[in-house]
């Protein structure tokens, strides 16, 4: 390997939420069939890749990370050496800031931030590699999301990019009430005849009006009353996002406990985040972004470079 190999490549690796998720019936491959629209925020992990001819090693600060065979960087870089059949390795260092089993997909924005600095990404509005696409879809639902677009209509298992939408300019305020749901026994839980399927007709457009009202108001996740009956904590930081000044809307973040709400402006979203710290939530403030990653110029002192 030569030496322009060996050289920091250093990605944010953005955090997600689920603006829109209809889930339908089990597939044959055990996955539910599904329709989101997933929306990437400006809550980024930072995640720096050093190519190398040995072992693959993967550090996290401040947390510990997985075993290597849970945790999704490591994964990340076993699968694309298995698909190139070589035996390069990567050291990966992961600035955690995206909380862990929260719904917000921190874990497949790293794997996705690895796959950018292995592979042949030439940026989001670049069409993926058929290599890294076959990767990405095996290492989870999310992973491909995020070295595109940042706001997508996705289908199949919530792999499968149906449409690049625009992105919306929304000040939304995340909050997690500290109990984990485990996205697996959600879905085994989720009943698919628990209510009428929604539309996805309404957010499509008020995302494509960019109208923070109606995005609030098209909010939806099938997937809320399986997690609240595992976490019933996830109702109680619902009411008090509802229940918050200048909020406009709010919904569970993915298979949860992450809930989130649109604010009327960036002030009530940090005022509201503010008022959840105070109760022992961990909670802030967010924006919109229009990538899923993004790489950083490491020579440039964290500016960012959207590619």
């Amino acid at each position: 390997m030569n030496e322009g190999d060996r050289v920091d490549r250093r990605f944010a690796a953005h955090a997600k939420v689920n603006l829109f998720l209809s889930v339908g019936a089990l597939r044959p491959d055990g996955y539910h069939e599904v329709v989101t629209v997933l929306q990437a925020l400006d809550l980024a992990d930072d995640v720096t890749v050093v190519r190398t001819d040995g072992d693959i090693a993967v550090t996290c600060e401040p947390e510990v990370c997985d075993q290597p065979e849970d945790n999704l960087a490591y994964r990340a870089v076993s699968a694309w050496r298995a698909r190139l059949e070589r035996g390069d390795g990567a050291q990966v260092r992961i600035a955690k800031r995206i909380p862990s089993g929260a719904g917000l997909g921190g874990g497949s924005a790293d794997a996705a931030a690895v796959l950018a600095a292995l592979g042949p990404w030439d940026g989001p509005d670049r069409p993926l590699d058929p290599r890294l696409r076959t990767v990405a879809s095996g290492l989870g639902a999310d992973v491909a999301f995020f070295l595109g677009r940042g706001t997508q209509l996705m289908g199949g298992r919530g792999d499968d990019p149906i449409e690049v939408l625009p992105t919306p300019d929304l000040d939304l305020v995340l909050l997690n009430p500290g109990v984990p749901a485990a996205t697996g026994a959600v879905y085994r839980r989720f009943d698919p005849l628990d209510g009428t399927p929604a539309s996805r007709d309404r957010m499509l457009d008020a995302i494509r009006a960019d109208d923070a009202e109606a995005v609030a108001a098209a909010m939806y996740n099938d997937l809320t009353r399986a997690s609240i009956s595992m976490v019933p904590e996830i109702a109680v930081a619902l009411r008090f996002i509802q229940h918050s000044d200048r909020v406009l809307g709010a919904v569970m973040a993915g298979s949860g406990s992450t809930v989130l709400g649109v604010c009327s402006d960036r002030g009530s979203a940090e005022s509201c985040a503010l008022a959840a710290r105070e109760r022992g939530w961990w909670a802030r403030a967010a924006r919109t972004v229009d990538a899923g990653i993004e790489r950083v110029d490491v020579a440039s002192l964290g500016r960012t470079d959207r590619t």
